[in-house]
């Protein structure tokens, strides 16, 4: 048998070489069992398509658009590595006949691809983070060719063509600012925030198919949850990708590699899209909801850890990344008393539940005068803290902290020692709580709090008589309102800021926007687009301390939100009530 296959191998090897004595045979006149040598894939519109790329292999997708389609869009994701892609429409000289029948086993796209014609570049792009083209439409391409080629290692893409105007909506929406702050550190937990989503605050009623989801990890950073599930997905047994590799050996060695690469990765186009929970079911991820403030907890000590948030479409199965942060939690060696630095803003966190919780701060004014002052406000809800000033074994003063803002005048001490308590609960108390869907996670306590060396003051600054906010009817117009709130007789900077409402909560009366500017989120958690105008103010006289703003720059008939934060040189910012008004349609 071995001299027959040699003399066989040897005759097939002379007719490659000599020419074939066989007629040639035109691709599109090939018999209905000859299978295409290079897959190619139909790209279809209006879903989210999975794309295998192998390495240093470029991917080809094939589209065609509407007649009446003059713009398009094509988005591309990449998962965890950067990518190359292009699109292209290319233009036939002589179209393929019509009469022919094409079966599943034919490939249209690879004769239109080898026939004579024009091809024009219209995008291309490198990188790893997602990429749209917005365009119009060629009217005379024949068909549209989507390139895609990894030179890393083997990877995943996701692509997306919507055709005509408007957004496509199978992607959430970013904010103007998509960075994830944080808050406050502590020994075991991080407070983190970042600015909703457009897609929640644009449409209420489609809240309910929206989360937000908390990844944390002590590696690195990601771009997606594509990349994260990559990172931190299971590394295959040793033997068990050798066997792996084992039975993918075939006979023609030569074309081994590429032959299983192309095959293997091209999903069925037929199959369903996976589920949401497939995507992230073996990450970590905490998903809360619609809730732009989270704080993470049962961390380690004096560890680094990286936060990721993503905004995720339930309904449509795709998510979009906020730019993430990192931080690292305090020591757990590091002493009982903490030392506060000058005019730090600071935010103390409980993290021990269901029992009492105590911190332990020390501060000392500069200068002579030895005087300074101490701002806190709690941010907890019903939880009740209780703050504490001695000197050198003496209680200064002790008084519990709420909602308002609570100011302690520091004077005749070199040092000062805060004591920060949770006051306790009872057994009951703690299990109604954690039962109470409104307190999820059970039991949390949080406290603003700020310390400064108060130079020439003899005493708390003063606060005006009330923070509301007045509006002007009179004064309303088309593009323009008048406010008018109560300063003090200290000079102290007033910024204003603004925020768009939607029908829904101009109907509920703005109710809902003043959750989004809760009293202990400060100037920090707004971003600089909804500020206005920041003005300087002071009157001696406190009867006579009212000042105005005219805002312009409004839509007619449209209802703002608005906010007004005093800035001081000591202390917490203070915020002045939300103000709703609504803009004349006609003048």
């Amino acid at each position: 048998m071995a001299p027959v296959s040699l003399s066989w191998c040897l005759g097939a090897a002379l007719a490659l070489f000599c020419g074939s004595p066989w007629p040639q045979v035109h691709s599109a006149l090939a018999p209905e069992n000859e299978v295409p040598l290079r897959p190619t894939t139909w790209f279809p519109e209006g879903k989210i398509t999975s794309v295998t790329l192998p390495k240093g292999r470029t991917r080809r997708l094939y589209f065609t658009l509407k007649k009446k389609a003059p713009v398009m869009s094509v988005t591309v994701s990449p998962c965890d590595l950067p990518i190359e892609w292009s699109l292209a429409a290319r233009t036939l000289k002589d179209k393929p006949l019509k009469s022919v029948q094409w079966s599943t086993k034919k490939s249209m796209p690879e004769v239109w691809w080898r026939g004579p014609g024009i091809e024009e570049k219209m995008h291309s792009f490198t990188g790893n983070a997602v990429d749209t083209f917005l365009g119009p439409s060629n009217p005379q391409a024949s068909i549209y060719i989507l390139r895609l080629r990894s030179e890393q290692q083997n990877t995943r893409a996701t692509v997306y063509l919507h055709e005509g105007l408007g957004q496509s909506g199978a992607f959430p929406l970013l904010p103007a600012d998509p960075r994830v702050h944080t808050l406050g550190v502590g020994m075991t937990s991080v407070t983190l925030s970042w600015a909703p989503s457009a897609s929640i605050t644009s449409l209420p009623q489609t809240q309910e198919s929206y989360d937000y989801c908390v990844l944390v990890n002590s590696q690195q950073n990601y771009p997606s949850l594509c990349a994260a599930r990559e990172s931190t997905g299971k590394k295959k047994d040793p033997k068990e990708e050798k066997k792996e590799r084992r039975r993918r050996v075939t006979a023609w060695p030569i074309l081994k590699e590429w032959w299983w690469q192309q095959w293997d990765s091209y999903p069925d186009p037929q199959s369903p899209p996976s589920s949401l929970a497939d995507e992230y079911a073996d990450l970590q991820c905490a998903c809360q909801g619609t809730e732009s403030v989270c704080t993470v907890s049962d961390l380690l000590p004096d560890t680094q850890y990286y936060f990721d948030v993503f905004v995720i479409d339930r309904l449509n199965g795709t998510s979009m990344a906020y730019k993430g942060t990192f931080a690292r939690t305090h020591e757990e060696a590091r002493p009982a008393i903490v030392t506060l630095r000058e005019g730090e803003l600071r935010w103390v966190t409980f993290g021990d539940r269901g029992s009492n919780s105590e911190q332990f701060f020390t501060f000392r004014p500069r200068g002579w005068q030895q005087s300074g002052l101490l701002t806190l406000q709690s941010c907890s809800g019903g939880e009740k803290v209780k703050v504490t000033v001695s000197n050198k074994g003496q209680v200064l003063t002790s008084q519990a902290v709420g909602g308002d803002l609570v100011h302690i005048w520091l004077q005749g001490s070199p040092s000062y020692l805060i004591h920060l308590e949770r006051e306790g609960t009872t057994a009951g108390q703690i299990s109604a709580a954690t039962a109470d869907p409104a307190l999820p996670g059970g039991l949390m306590a949080s406290v603003k709090m700020q310390t400064s060396s108060a130079y020439h003051r003899r005493g708390v600054p003063s606060l005006p008589s009330t923070l509301q906010i007045k509006s002007f009817n009179r004064l309303r117009g088309c593009n323009s309102v008048t406010l008018a709130w109560m300063g003090t007789e200290e000079r102290s900077l007033y910024c204003v800021y603004r925020r768009k409402l939607g029908e829904r909560e101009a109907e509920a009366g703005g109710e809902k926007a003043g959750g989004a500017s809760a009293p202990c989120l400060g100037p920090e958690s707004r971003s600089d687009t909804e500020r206005v105008l920041c003005k300087y103010f002071q009157e001696l006289n406190p009867r006579r301390a009212v000042t105005t703003a005219v805002i312009g720059g409004l839509e007619p008939g449209m209802a703002y939100v608005f906010d007004v934060y005093l800035m001081r040189r000591w202390g917490i910012p203070i915020k002045y009530a939300s103000k709703m008004v609504k803009t004349r349609k006609e003048c």
